[in-house]
């Protein structure tokens, strides 16, 4: 006899809300042919992450709007951390590394609380569409 799924009252929220997409505003770094960003460690963001690492950054540029699809980890290791908090404090967020992560005396407030995990965005793939001339779209595919 076959089972099926479990009745209601033996559902996980996991089992009724599992990891879909999820859209959110990124203060975003451009550093060694990767973006960095931020999240807390609470926040959907990095709930998604930890559970699917694959994602998509959204960026309009003059002329053009492009989509990154790629896969973002946490990075971990102190150079890293410490260079782009660098960058970051050159750009007015006075970030500094704590343990495997950044803090800072604020942050967007859906950040929550610190300390924050650093992602690195490794993209394969780029679509263009351009919104001026000439028009069109395009893909690139990125060997890494």
């Amino acid at each position: 006899m076959e089972q099926g799924p479990p009745a209601p009252r033996d559902r996980s929220a996991e089992d009724e809300h599992p990891v879909r997409p999820h859209s959110a505003g990124i203060g975003a770094l451009w550093l060694d042919d990767d973006l960095y960003f931020t999240s807390g460690p609470g926040t959907r963001k990095s709930r998604n992450l930890a559970a699917n690492p694959a994602c998509t950054v959204s960026v309009r540029l003059e002329g053009l709007d492009l989509v990154l699809d790629g896969e973002a980890t946490r990075v971990t290791d102190v150079a890293t951390l410490e260079k782009v908090a660098s960058i970051y404090s050159s750009q007015g967020w006075p970030a500094e590394v704590e343990g495997d992560a950044l803090t800072a005396p604020f942050s967007a407030p859906s950040a929550g609380p610190p300390p924050w995990y650093l992602y690195r965005f490794t993209f394969e793939t780029a679509i263009g569409v351009a919104g001026a001339e000439p028009h069109g779209a395009t893909r690139w595919r990125f060997r890494r």
